[in-house]
C-alpha cells in the first residue's frame, strides 16, 4: 500500500513540476509589452502601446514608413480651447520624445519630460490659410539621438 501511495503522490509532484515548467515556457515565449502613452482632454483618458517600438535598436527606415501609416487605435473628441494633455513613461522620456501632426513633426527638439500639454486649436488648424480640419491624427514618437524607437497614435476629432 505504501508503494502505491509513493508512485501517486510522485505522479502529482511530477505533473505539478510539468505544469509550472511549461508555465515559464510560454512565459518566456511573450514579448515584453511597450510602454505606455496617454492622451487626456476633460478628464477623460486614453492609453495606447505603441504602434512599433523597439527598446534595443532603432526601428529600420521601411518600418517607420510602415508604422506612420498605421491608423490610431484611440480616438478622443477635442475642443478648440480644450488643453490636450500627452503622457509617456519615464523611460521614453529619458530618450526624448516628439509630437507628429498628420504625420509632420510638430517641434524640432525632442521632449525630455513625460508630461506636457497642447492647446486643442494646434490640431485642427490647416496652417495654409485653408479650412479648419475636422479631425487630425497625433503621433508620439520616441527618439534616441537621430533613431527613432517607439510611435504611438491617436486619433483627436474637433468637437
Amino acid at each position: 500500500m505504501t508503494s502505491l501511495r509513493m508512485t501517486a503522490k510522485g505522479r502529482r509532484t511530477a505533473a505539478a513540476l510539468g505544469a509550472v515548467s511549461a508555465g515559464l515556457l510560454v512565459l518566456s515565449a511573450c514579448e515584453k509589452p511597450t510602454p505606455l502613452a496617454t492622451v487626456t482632454v476633460n478628464g477623460t483618458s486614453v492609453h495606447s502601446e505603441a504602434a512599433c517600438y523597439s527598446d534595443s535598436k532603432a526601428i529600420s527606415e521601411s518600418e517607420i514608413k510602415s508604422c506612420m501609416q498605421k491608423e490610431a487605435e484611440e480616438t478622443l473628441t477635442v475642443g478648440m480651447n480644450d488643453k490636450v494633455r500627452f503622457g509617456v513613461d519615464p523611460e521614453v522620456a529619458e530618450h526624448g520624445w516628439t509630437l507628429f501632426i498628420g504625420g509632420q513633426p510638430a517641434e524640432p527638439e525632442p521632449f525630455k519630460k513625460t508630461y506636457r500639454s497642447v492647446p486643442g486649436s494646434v490640431f485642427f488648424s490647416s496652417g495654409q490659410g485653408g479650412p479648419a480640419l475636422k479631425k487630425a491624427q497625433v503621433s508620439i514618437v520616441e527618439t534616441d539621438g537621430n533613431e527613432l524607437r517607439g510611435i504611438w497614435h491617436f486619433e483627436l476629432k474637433k468637437g
